[in-house]
């Protein structure tokens, strides 16, 4: 965070700002910056922050907040206000925010819109959020395929909109016959065929392609922008730069949030209620984890009650495996994330992985066992730990790698619920094998 943005903050929580004061600060940042800003104050400063906002900036930072804050900032708004905010809608703003408004404000909004716009949010609102086909940019150059080049080169007289690099070519039906960048174009006589300037390296997009898949085709290409077509080649618009670096950006965010199972769109200040609701849920699953776990070690509560040493080695256990496995697991989930993992290399990655998990398994059973020798004087007790965490070691790198696989397979973020799932597998396994070794040759 910048430091205006700490600056904007530390002024709407402490002074009594006035509209001009408020306005006056937000007129040196970015929409995103501010929106920022307003979600880092508590709930009722943030709404005397949006009263005094002018209402030409309302809606680009509204776009630009989060789901759950946008939620509660119109709770507090009437219909008048609504009708105001969204009067300059256009589709592609209405597409970000629609799936935090209620139907009816979504009929406010349309209304507002003209005949084209509204096209715009019909042809996008099919499609899922994490697919292009709902991201699209309309705002590109088209020519037709039949035109000269001095005709093109009149076109970029005009405003060139942002990660412009070439200009998309379309018959008359309107489906997309190929693309010609601007260095082939002010290169090419006035008299050329447009058509004989095609790039052969250009390619498409299809509009049902997820959007980290299409971020990934962009950034192997040479090229700011990439046309977005349908399954009838018909040019619905472009997917560029800008929006491949926020697909990454909210994709990287999200898996951050998952791995606490909270939600990227969750309000730093939203009701206490519902955040305790939401973080409930994440604190029960791993409770019912932490209950498996228990009854496993109660299976061995003998062998505790005579070897109290146990109980006291038994975290060094349970935290090697962890530490393993989570090494693994990270590992596997970002192959998955990036398309390196196949069916065809998983058993050589399996193979890798237990060799790995072997040789630390070895040196590090050997420094805890000699650690144990030193402590409690019992050989017996220092092969029992080493052998243990040898199996719990191996057990680490096995799940590491197969559980977010199985989860990938199964349609789950393996960034979601991988982490519980496998320090489920590894503190029992670790627990038994321990346990287990000490039943058989400590008592």
């Amino acid at each position: 965070m910048h430091s205006q943005v700490a600056d904007l903050i530390e002024t709407l929580i402490n002074d009594e700002h006035s509209p001009e004061s408020v306005n006056k600060a937000i007129s040196e940042l970015t929409p995103d910056d501010v929106a920022l800003a307003l979600e880092s104050i508590p709930l009722t400063q943030r709404q005397q922050a949006w009263a005094n906002i002018k209402h030409a900036n309302r809606l680009d930072i509204l776009v630009e907040m989060r789901g759950e804050s946008r939620q509660l900032l119109l709770k507090e708004l009437d219909d008048t206000e609504i009708e105001t905010l969204f009067t300059d809608v256009d589709a592609e703003d209405l597409l970000e925010i629609t799936d935090s408004l209620p139907d009816r404000l979504v009929d406010i909004a349309l209304n507002q819109m003209d005949n084209k716009q509204r096209e715009y949010y019909q042809q996008g609102i099919v499609y899922d959020d994490d697919v292009v086909g709902r991201w699209i940019d309309h705002d590109l150059l088209i020519a037709s395929q039949s035109i000269r080049t001095s005709e093109v080169l009149r076109l970029l007289k005009k405003e060139t909109p942002s990660y412009t690099d070439m200009v998309y070519l379309v018959n008359r039906t309107g489906r997309w016959v190929g693309c010609v960048k601007f260095d082939k174009l002010f290169k090419a006589q006035g008299h050329e065929p447009i058509a004989s300037l095609i790039d052969e390296e250009c390619s498409f997009i299809r509009s049902d392609t997820e959007l980290t898949k299409a971020a990934e085709q962009l950034e192997r290409s040479t090229f700011s922008a990439l046309p977005v077509v349908d399954e009838n080649l018909v040019l619905l618009g472009r997917f560029h730069a800008g929006l491949a670096m926020e697909t990454w950006r909210l994709e990287h965010e999200a898996q951050q949030m998952a791995t606490a199972g909270l939600n990227e769109e969750s309000d730093l200040f939203a009701p206490v209620k519902r955040s305790a609701a939401t973080r409930g849920i994440w604190l029960g699953i791993n409770l019912l984890t932490a209950f498996l776990a228990s009854a496993f070690i109660g299976l061995f509560e003998a062998t505790l009650q005579e070897v109290v040493a146990l109980a006291v080695l038994m975290p060094v256990v349970a935290s090697m495996g962890g530490i393993a496995g989570s090494q693994t697991l990270t590992l596997i989930v970002r192959g998955l994330a990036l398309g390196q993992i196949t069916r065809s290399n998983l058993k050589s990655l399996l193979s890798k992985e237990l060799k790995v998990g072997g040789l630390n398994g070895i040196l590090w059973s050997i420094v805890i066992g000699v650690i144990t020798l030193w402590w409690f004087e019992s050989p017996m007790l220092g092969a029992v730990i080493g052998l243990a965490i040898i199996v719990n070691i191996l057990m680490a790198a096995l799940s590491g790698v197969l559980i977010p696989v199985l989860l990938d397979k199964l349609k789950i973020d393996p960034a979601l619920s991988g982490s519980v799932i496998l320090t489920t597998v590894t503190d029992i396994a670790g627990f038994v094998a321990f346990l287990g070794l000490g039943t058989l040759l400590l008592l």
